[in-house]
């Protein structure tokens, strides 16, 4: 694994320590450089470039995410729109430090779950906040999310079920 930690690239933006605005509790939020989906009214334009930010090993980022001993949150950007490094990112995160990774993307769980590179990418994760903002529907009393369109999917229990399951929230292991 070592090897793949500092091979694989990943472009990131930002990364924000000790957050509590992308998911419950304090986390680390990596934001990830480029977005095809262009949603008119986005808070973040500048992640919409996919040259944007600069290029960081996965092993970099493992020592962040190890340091601040913290659940993860990958956001952008869209982090589905760097498959691979993703998706080896979410495999260390969870296989080495068992740590809870929330993931938000403008794709829908329908067209991830037809998508068999986008399955491989979410299959670890904890929650995806799913759908493109939709300034139409924005609402800013909603938790971890800015439009009504967008969903909160627990992973693993949409997983084994026939329809996306909400996850129960509030608590750490969240």
């Amino acid at each position: 694994m070592l090897s793949l930690l500092s091979e694989k690239r990943i472009r990131v933006l930002h990364i924000v320590e000790g957050t509590s605005v992308d998911g419950p509790g304090l986390r680390t939020s990596i934001y990830l450089a480029g977005c095809d989906h262009r949603c008119p009214g986005c808070h973040n334009p500048a992640s919409w470039d996919p040259q944007g930010g600069e290029d960081r090993t996965l092993d970099e980022l493992m020592r962040v995410i190890a340091y601040n001993e913290a659940p993860v949150t990958l956001s952008g950007g869209d982090p589905l729109q760097q498959p691979d490094g993703t998706r080896d990112l979410i495999h260390c995160i969870k296989s080495e430090l068992g740590y809870n990774v929330w993931c938000f993307t403008g794709y829908r769980w329908e067209e991830i779950v037809a998508d068999p590179e986008l399955m491989t990418v979410v299959q670890e994760l904890d929650v995806l906040v799913d759908g493109p903002f939709v300034l139409a529907e924005r609402d800013i009393s909603l938790h971890f999310r800015g439009s009504r369109n967008q969903r909160l999917i627990d992973v693993q229990a949409t997983l084994s079920s026939d329809d996306p399951v909400t996850p129960v929230l509030w608590s750490h292991a969240s």
